[in-house]
């Protein structure tokens, strides 16, 4: 739904399923799974010579993603993620303690221990229970992740085996455009982040070095438990989005060195924009 607004698809859009997948990154699975809600939604229809077309106006589909953002996709994870960071939740617990904290089935507690593992802000405990890891719960936190992320990112374009991919490429530019030249007034806070998120995880991608791709997709999940929630500074969101374009125009031209330098003056701005907005978010 992102990619149709973003792109200002209109009506009567072939949807490939396989298309969607490679650009987004996932399998067939969840893509398929949401062309199928869009058909049920009459957002688009599906044919079985012809596949998904695209039947809703830009109109529809932003009233769509309004009401998506208002739902949470998983009120006991966000709720438990909350509760951590307002340190209502001691450092270690056990599966019984949270089931009788929040009256839910082992089998529900386990899958939210299981994502916030993958995600790393929980660990299993040795011999029983579980050990919540650091997360970014504060505004010196968040803050924190940010000058580390102006230490791995500006270095990330400068690796030997640093090589961009030029249609995933124009495809950053076309989604980045886009946000300046007014969706950074109508899309909700998840599609602003999920785009930021994409572009840097796709730059450190091509980095061709894993621990770095690794430790930002690590920082990204964290933010997330922050950034889904915030109230975006649209202005600032636009800003950001124009030094991405800068970034990208670096890279086209082979300037290694101008594009690192972009990067850490975008990242220490944002730096600044950002904290301030989650210190206002988290009080």
């Amino acid at each position: 739904m992102s990619i149709a607004r973003t792109e200002r698809l209109d009506a009567g859009t072939k949807l490939i399923g396989s298309a969607l997948a490679e650009r987004i990154g996932v399998s067939r699975s969840p893509v398929n799974a949401a062309l199928n809600y869009l058909v049920r939604r009459g957002l688009a229809s599906h044919d079985a010579n012809v596949g998904f077309t695209l039947s809703a106006t830009q109109t529809e589909l932003a009233a769509l993603a309004r009401e998506l953002s208002e739902v949470s996709g998983d009120p006991l994870y966000l709720q438990i993620a909350h509760d951590r960071r307002e340190r209502a939740l001691p450092d270690s617990i056990s599966e019984t303690e949270l089931m009788r904290r929040y009256g839910a089935t082992r089998h529900e507690i386990r899958r939210v221990l299981a994502r916030a593992s993958g995600e790393g802000w929980i660990g299993r405990r040795l011999g029983h229970g579980w050990t919540f890891q650091p997360m970014i719960d504060s505004a010196s936190a968040y803050e924190e992740s940010y000058v580390f992320r102006a230490t791995i990112e500006p270095m990330s374009l400068l690796s030997p085996w640093f090589r961009p991919d030029p249609e995933a490429l124009a495809d950053l530019r076309k989604e980045q455009e886009y946000i300046v030249n007014g969706g950074y007034a109508e899309m909700t806070p998840i599609e602003l982040f999920e785009a930021n998120r994409r572009f840097h995880e796709t730059l450190a991608a091509w980095s061709g070095n894993r621990f770095i791709l690794q430790s930002l997709e690590r920082v990204d999940s964290l933010r997330r438990l922050i950034e889904y929630g915030m109230t975006s500074d649209r202005p600032a969101r636009s800003k950001h989005a124009a030094q991405h374009l800068k970034i990208l125009k670096a890279i086209e031209a082979g300037d290694a060195i101008g594009a690192a330098t972009r990067m850490r003056e975008h990242l220490e701005d944002a730096r600044r924009d950002k904290v301030r907005e989650v210190a206002a978010t988290l009080g």
